[in-house]
């Protein structure tokens, strides 16, 4: 009887040690899984949030490309925060191309070449007047080096005015007066030179403004209510 009695305890002890083991065991299960699941939702928390960050770049790009496009190939002269570059230039060629025919007719002394160079710097000397006097951008918010760039360029814009309209004026009476004698054609070519050097560094300067120190570019530092 005792031997059953002990086989039954030893029974019952075993079955609750085995119970006890099979209950720890399903509750780290259980745990592993609550933690599977809460690695599971945050990943799929960052791929839904990496998959959204990628929808609205991808959206933005699609939004720029279609800016890009809407912009118009050949922009008006109203799209350009200054026209000044635009007549500039021609002042800054003509001038020069001037000078150097009336060097060159020195020696040849043709009179064709002397009018030529008479037509380019009175052209230049207009295009260089208007981009000095009427076109020229007024400024603000510039940088105390930027400022000394500036008076630079206004500077030799002033003398390139000065020296093409007396260059003008004396290629003109070398034409009707003197008929383009050598000595005369020499002094309007020193005026002419002096000029389109002048007109040289009004673009290097100007040149500087806008590649160096950022004046002009999309109308940054411009005063756009004072017109082109």
């Amino acid at each position: 009887m005792k031997n059953i009695l002990k086989a039954v305890v030893l029974l019952l002890f075993t079955t609750a040690t085995v119970s006890a083991h099979d209950g720890h065991k399903s509750k780290q299960d259980s745990t592993a899984l609550q933690a599977d699941t809460v690695v599971n939702e945050q990943s799929t928390g960052e791929e839904h949030t990496d998959h959204t960050r990628i929808s609205e770049a991808d959206s933005h790009d699609a939004h720029a490309q279609d800016a890009h496009h809407e912009k118009k190939v050949t922009a008006d002269l109203a799209d350009f925060p200054t026209i000044h570059p635009l007549i500039v230039h021609f002042a800054i060629v003509l001038l020069i191309v001037g000078a150097i025919l009336a060097v060159v007719n020195i020696y040849f002394i043709k009179k064709e070449l002397a009018w030529t160079a008479f037509a380019l710097v009175l052209v230049g000397f207009i295009a260089a007047y208007l981009a000095g006097r009427n076109f020229h951008p007024h400024t603000h918010g510039l940088t105390e080096h930027a400022k000394l760039v500036l008076e630079q360029h206004d500077f030799w814009a002033d003398w390139t005015i000065n020296l093409g309209f007396i260059g003008v004026l004396l290629q003109g009476v070398n034409l009707f007066i003197f008929k383009s004698r050598r000595w005369a054609m020499a002094i309007v070519a020193v005026v002419l030179l002096s000029a389109a050097y002048a007109v040289a560094q009004a673009g290097h300067y100007g040149a500087q403004l806008v590649h160096i120190e950022g004046v002009g570019p999309e109308g940054k530092f411009l005063e756009l209510e004072h017109g082109h």
